[in-house]
């Protein structure tokens, strides 16, 4: 029997999720549809558990999902195991947008939706055929990199099996006795957010399984110790079909509780959050990005402050948790535009907040005007993951944008504001504030050498340098 193993590489640096790891949802699909055909699977998250490379060496092709800054990681595990003598496809967000640079390191890429591209290629591998005719595939031959076309997205989404969980081989899985699971229904996202890469990868048309489909394996997870965790990017972007699977979930009486991620938007149909709370709905993570209006207006958020406050009010007034989403950084912003976001996170009682740096992710807009305008300061990919600075802001340095992300997270987690949360019996927000001043202290500590060079950046370098931040660690002793 033929075997290949998925790797999900583990991310570099500590982040707000660090404690509550979940598995991405592509290398569990594809080692179920691998299953399914016949084949060996075993998928590693490293976040969960380690890569056995003895037992790597039994596997007759070996895939690795990546995205941005795991794609070091990524490429590390590649050469290892390219090494070995055994195929390695990669696939995922980062190596769609830069299959050159994937293979440097892999033998074959996967661009976009991975699902019918990695059938038709096993297809071709089984029979020793050749790859010239497998959409959306990327590879080399004699010495030349060949780029397939895309294929068209997946139309019915019903067609992809439910992931089998039992191929991650956990022995134990979730905290204080919970366990989160994740469930995607929809795929792409009708709004264009100049940051945002998920419309490259996944396209501006909103496609989604049907409601018989999502019942089906929700079903599997009918438990009180169980937390679902929808892992579309925009659960509600089409409130019909958001409604038909809210209404078959009540009708089904589902046990367990569960979040996903909305739009400030969704709030415009109150009757849908009060059916979302009904349903079961726990906590919502939104991202508002900002409040400053030039820098809603410059990302394409299609949303105002105005909007985002009545929001705020109609998810508190369904007493459905909101963990709030904010991006620092954009060319509007300054220390008076980062101030008055934290002043407002605090100001409307957010039940937990999340200040990211602005990141210019391959495949987003905001990545191609950047790196055209030569801003780009750092070419560590391990550092893209949104708690770096990696370009130079327009009205901060490198240091203060740093800093800015520190600072808000200090004053929104603070003693004082977990104090009034312990008065209003907020028990589990005084936990998580307690675990995110823990956080911030480890990261700061964990990131002395970049911090160290950031500041460098800011007192000796001039604005348009694009370093290497080890090299200068190095070369400042």
């Amino acid at each position: 029997m033929p075997k290949i193993i998925f790797i999900e590489p583990k991310a570099p640096n500590l982040h707000i999720f660090s404690r509550y790891p979940l598995p991405r949802l592509g290398p569990v699909i594809l080692g179920t549809m691998m299953k399914e055909r016949g084949w060996e699977v075993d998928v590693i998250v490293e976040e969960f558990r380690k890569v056995d490379f003895e037992a790597v060496a039994s596997a007759d092709l070996v895939g690795i999902s990546t995205i941005t800054s795991t794609a070091p990681r990524a490429y590390a595990l590649a050469d290892r195991i390219h090494e070995m003598g055994i195929p390695v496809i990669m696939g995922g967000p980062h190596v769609t947008f830069l299959a050159d640079e994937a293979l440097e390191h892999a033998d074959f890429v996967i661009r976009g939706e991975a699902e019918e591209t990695l059938m038709s290629f096993v297809d071709a591998w089984e029979r020793g055929e050749g790859y010239a005719d497998i959409p959306n595939l990327s590879y080399r031959k004699n010495g030349d990199r060949i780029h397939n076309p895309f294929r068209p997205m997946t139309k019915d989404l019903d067609e992809i099996p439910i992931p089998d969980f039992s191929l991650m081989r956990l022995s134990k899985h979730g905290i204080g006795g919970f366990k989160t699971i994740p469930v995607q229904t929809s795929r792409g996202c009708p709004y264009d957010c100049s940051f945002c890469s998920v419309t490259s990868m996944f396209g501006r048309k909103y496609r989604f399984r049907s409601t018989e489909n999502i019942m089906e394996e929700l079903r599997r997870y009918n438990n009180r110790k169980n937390i679902v965790f929808f892992y579309d990017d925009n659960f509600a972007a089409d409130r019909r079909r958001a409604r038909d699977l809210l209404e078959a979930m009540i009708r089904e009486g589902l046990k367990f509780t569960w979040t996903t991620q909305v739009r400030a938007d969704v709030a415009k149909d109150p009757e849908l959050v009060a059916l979302m709370k009904r349903a079961g709905c726990r906590a919502l993570f939104i991202g508002f990005e900002s409040v400053n209006p030039e820098s809603l207006k410059a990302m394409k958020k299609k949303q105002t402050v105005e909007e985002i406050t009545e929001a705020i009010k109609i998810f508190r007034k369904n007493r459905i948790g909101i963990h709030g989403m904010f991006v620092l950084g954009f060319d509007d912003d300054d220390w008076k535009t980062v101030k008055r976001t934290v002043r407002f996170a605090k100001k409307t009682r957010l039940n937990s907040t999340q200040f990211m740096i602005l990141t210019p992710l391959p495949g987003s807009a905001f990545f191609d005007r950047i790196r055209k305008e030569n801003r780009i300061q750092f070419q560590d990919w391990s550092l893209y993951d949104a708690h770096h600075v990696v370009f130079r802001p327009a009205r901060l340095s490198l240091f203060d944008l740093q800093r800015a992300q520190i600072f808000s997270h200090k004053k929104f987690y603070s003693i004082k504001e977990s104090v009034k949360k312990l008065f209003e019996r907020k028990w589990f927000d005084v936990a998580i504030a307690a675990y995110a001043r823990k956080l911030n202290r480890t990261w700061k500590k964990k990131n002395e050498a970049y911090l160290r060079v950031v500041r460098l950046l800011k007192a000796k370098r001039g604005p348009n340098l694009s370093i290497d931040y080890r090299e200068e660690v190095i070369l400042d002793r």
